[in-house]
């Protein structure tokens, strides 16, 4: 299982929100590429970048932020928040970024979902952020009746490389992560999941891990870093030392 620390854009700094609300961000960097390079030089094998402006203008609002963390720390890097067109798909994977993942786009527009995974073998993400199961898009302020399986289960034919599925009333929060729904998730779908939202310390990762012989293969983790609850270098041996068991 790899942990993936999460960066979170918002007018050019590094910030997180509570339960995705826009008026309750908290900055944690002004320079987002010192941030990034901070979690490498903790062992970070992988990023997870959200352009938050973008999510709701519907179109990327920090390319150039995303191209300099990219350039200057070399990791593998996955992007969400706007990405709605097969332009801004081909323009972020050609600037070095591995994945792009598509939250909005797979509830209202399934084609363009289909169309990227086919273009792009192996380098979508679907993005599925509920509500008590409920599916929530367009940087969480449209509440949908959608479920998570539901809509994720019209995808499998598609094989998007995974599936990061956050639960909003716990992202921000460090209450935890929703350990159940999450397995039941990835019990249900024949897609690799990333689990997101609570992270709180040490033993969300170690109750995650059991999950990995059911298709869980990471969890972002992001204000319980920031705010020194969970050590990312403590985290990745946690993981690792699992694999030597094994």
């Amino acid at each position: 299982m790899i942990v993936i620390p999460a960066i979170d854009l918002k007018e050019g700094r590094c910030v997180r929100l509570v339960q995705g609300d826009f008026g309750r961000a908290t900055i944690y960097a002004d320079d987002p590429a010192v941030m990034a390079s901070v979690w490498k030089q903790q062992g970070a094998e992988r990023l997870h970048l959200v352009d938050l402006d973008g999510s709701l203008a519907g179109v990327p609002r920090h390319e150039a932020v995303i191209r300099e963390i990219v350039a200057e720390t070399g990791l593998s890097v996955q992007v969400g928040g706007g990405i709605r067109t097969m332009k801004t798909v081909e323009t972020y994977l050609q600037s070095g970024v591995r994945w792009v993942i598509l939250g909005t786009a797979a509830l209202y527009d399934p084609g363009f979902v289909r169309e990227a995974c086919l273009a792009f073998p192996g380098q979508v993400i679907l993005g599925i952020d509920a509500v008590g199961g409920r599916i929530a898009v367009r940087g969480w302020t449209e509440k949908t009746e959608e479920t998570a399986a539901a809509v994720a289960l019209r995808f499998v034919e598609d094989r998007p490389a995974a599936l990061v599925y956050t639960d909003i009333a716990r992202d921000g929060m460090e209450t935890g992560v929703n350990v159940a729904a999450t397995g039941a998730l990835a019990k249900t779908v024949r897609i690799p999941v990333i689990a997101s939202g609570g992270v709180s310390g040490i033993r969300d990762i170690e109750r995650l891990i059991p999950l990995e012989k059911q298709g869980v293969i990471g969890v972002i983790a992001g204000k319980a870093l920031y705010t020194g609850a969970l050590s990312l270098t403590e985290a990745i041996d946690c993981t690792r030392g699992v694999r030597r068991e094994e």
